[in-house]
């Protein structure tokens, strides 16, 4: 049906008109699409400005930053399998009742690790207190903790370089380099498996962020199968470097670490989910979406409060300028992301036999809400070249930047992986990892102006894909 439409546009136009290009012309390296698909997009310019100017210095300005405010300083963290979690997910659900959506939740598998006692001291040289941060899914020590030697080594090279006698029943301190995010927490997910694989006790990991006034970053950690699990923890960045100079010297440090995290299973939670309905009836769906969860320290303002939020006033925002697209937009307030998205999973799997004609794009915001530059891009060319297209009508904000594949939706990888189209929010984020999974994730990182901004890209660009007269084309990997 698609590629008839497509063709149909190919030889009369929206307006009936005879074309010139061929089908073979229509979807060339240089995304030259047929004129009277794209005098279509060209025609919601005006819709967005409307949008753009309501948003961002109308009615609805500094409208998502309030909210958003109210929200986080009402609940706080809001750890995956937590009552504070559950209880954020029924006051979602109010709020998106009272914005005249479609409101309602689908129950989906959640992590239920708990954090417990966690301290940790140099006892020699000599005796400074180590604050610490365990990462998610780790074991508890023994009851009073345990002591250890530490090997402190820069990468994992330089830890399997060291014979087994040399790592066994110490703790090891990993004091990688910053490079980037994902290069550097490559130790934070693997770092206690690869140290328990050379008969480490426990492990110590810098924390990953680029920088630090002696903050604790967070995050969750893989243990794999059939490997003994030890504690893991994160350190400062100074006391990780300074662990790093003081073995190089040949120092004999000793600590001792005490931690009493504990995994209880697995709980139940709950996808957030607000409905402004199509036009047309038993339409496809286009999601806009942030996660609702956070780790249980700071409050998660940024990480991902702001892109829940930007994701479901857009759809409010839509609602009240009586703008009904063609198609179903849904946010969904994703649970159990930190965790590696148990929510999005659960979702995928409760929807797995409609998906291929239940949605027709994702759009997913999770790496910041900063003044936006643009949106990056999964999919096919096809429907790479209608996004860009639809993507100039964001001039007015400057915000037309263009990258692929997407970076900034976890979530919905679970669909882009297997080729449905999705798009992400760019934004100028480079500090992002400064306050990413520790307690400097508040309120002071969110701005009002670029919250206003980020809410009318997610409106705009979901109505204009939600109401065009062609679906976004895909080409899905079962």
């Amino acid at each position: 049906m698609l590629l008839l439409l497509l063709s149909l546009f190919l030889i009369v136009g929206i307006n009936g008109s005879v074309l010139d290009n061929r089908v073979d012309d229509l979807w060339s390296d240089e995304c030259s699409l047929p004129p009277g698909l794209r005098k279509e997009i060209l025609s919601y310019q005006p819709v967005v400005e409307k949008i753009i100017r309501k948003v961002v210095g109308g009615d609805f300005k500094g409208e998502t930053w309030q909210s958003l405010g109210k929200f986080v300083d009402k609940f706080g963290p809001r750890m995956a399998g937590s009552q504070s979690l559950e209880d954020a997910i029924d006051y979602m659900v109010g709020e998106l009742a009272n914005a005249g959506l479609h409101a309602y939740t689908e129950e989906a598998n959640v992590t239920n690790w708990k954090r417990g006692y966690e301290s940790a001291t140099m006892l020699s040289p000599r005796k400074a207190d180590l604050p610490i941060l365990g990462l998610g899914s780790s074991v508890g020590t023994m009851r009073g903790g345990i002591m250890g030697e530490v090997v402190a080594v820069e990468s994992f090279d330089e830890l399997d370089a060291l014979p087994d006698e040399a790592v066994k029943g110490k703790i090891v301190v990993y004091a990688p380099p910053w490079v980037s995010y994902g290069n550097t927490v490559q130790y934070r997910s693997h770092g206690a498996t690869r140290a328990a694989k050379k008969g480490a006790s426990a492990a110590l990991v810098r924390s990953v962020t680029p920088f630090s006034l002696s903050t604790l970053h967070t995050g969750y950690q893989d243990y794999e199968d059939g490997v003994r699990k030890i504690p893991v923890a994160s350190v400062t960045v100074e006391d990780a470097m300074r662990l790093l100079r003081m073995y190089r010297r040949n120092e004999t440090i000793r600590i001792h670490l005490e931690m009493n995290d504990v995994d209880k299973g697995v709980a139940k939670s709950r996808n957030t989910i607000g409905e402004l309905q199509g036009r047309k009836e038993n339409s496809s769906v286009v999601v806009v979406s942030g996660h609702l969860d956070s780790w249980d320290v700071g409050v998660g303002a940024m990480d991902d409060g702001g892109g829940a939020f930007i994701a479901w006033h857009a759809v409010k925002f839509l609602k009240a300028l009586g703008l009904q697209p063609r198609r179903t937009i849904r946010a969904i307030l994703w649970t159990g992301e930190e965790q590696g998205y148990w929510g999005a999973r659960s979702y995928q799997a409760n929807h797995s036999q409609t998906e291929k004609d239940e949605f027709n794009f994702f759009i997913e915001s999770d790496i910041g809400t900063f003044t936006p530059t643009g949106m990056d891009f999964s999919g096919t060319k096809e429907a790479e070249c209608i996004f860009r297209e639809i993507l100039q009508l964001l001039a007015p904000l400057n915000a037309t930047q263009f990258a692929s594949p997407v970076d900034g939706g976890p979530d919905i990888s679970v669909w882009t992986d297997r080729g449905f189209p999705g798009a992400s929010l760019l934004n100028k984020n480079e500090k992002y990892f400064w306050f990413h999974h520790s307690n400097a994730d508040t309120m002071l990182v969110e701005d009002p102006d670029a919250l206003d901004k980020c809410t009318a890209i997610f409106a705009a660009m979901s109505y204009v894909i939600a109401d065009l007269s062609i679906e976004i084309p895909k080409n899905i990997k079962f």
